[in-house]
């Protein structure tokens, strides 16, 4: 009697109860596949980019709320970005130097389009009348991409027409 109970457990354990859900492996060479080489990937600097463009058009129609979501979200994940290339970079310094010049390029890339979704945002901000909102982000622009790039002198003409700073500057 003892023993009819253990055969499920047995038959369980050798694995010859027929499961409909078996799942089956596709054809391709797993070892190819890549999760986040598709058009579609989550964690990239084109997601980033489909963030702004959902925000602009969000401008565009006016609803400034929404906007300010899709530009909050480009903002967030090209962050993310930024510190995962930033900390690959710093990981593998002086181990293999292609690692760490591959982490520099997509680093810049990501800090470029973290500042283009912070303008975005700011601009938002300005426009809903809450420049104290928009304060950060444009100082925030200038430490990212340093004052003397396009990004940074416009960032910085903002904090002017906001009358944040007052002295001009005459960089480069």
């Amino acid at each position: 009697m003892k023993f009819l109970k253990l055969i499920p457990i047995l038959l369980i354990f050798l694995g010859t109860i027929p499961n409909s859900n078996i799942v089956y492996a596709e054809d391709k060479d797993p070892s190819k596949y890549k999760v986040l080489s598709g058009d579609n990937k989550r964690l990239s600097i084109n997601k980033v980019k489909n963030f702004l463009e959902e925000g602009d058009a969000f401008v565009k129609d006016g609803d400034f709320e929404k906007a300010k979501e899709s530009f909050d979200k480009a903002r967030t994940l090209s962050k993310q970005l930024a510190g995962f290339y930033s900390d690959l970079k710093v990981s593998f310094n002086k181990l293999d130097a292609r690692i760490p010049a591959e982490m520099s390029e997509k680093g810049k890339k990501s800090l470029q389009i973290w500042a283009q979704s912070n303008s975005r945002l700011s601009a938002v901000y300005i426009r809903k009348k809450q420049p104290e909102v928009a304060v950060p982000l444009l100082v925030e622009i200038i430490r990212l991409m340093t004052p003397s790039s396009p990004e940074g002198k416009e960032a910085y003409d903002n904090l002017i027409k906001l009358g944040f700073v007052e002295t001009p500057y005459r960089g480069f």
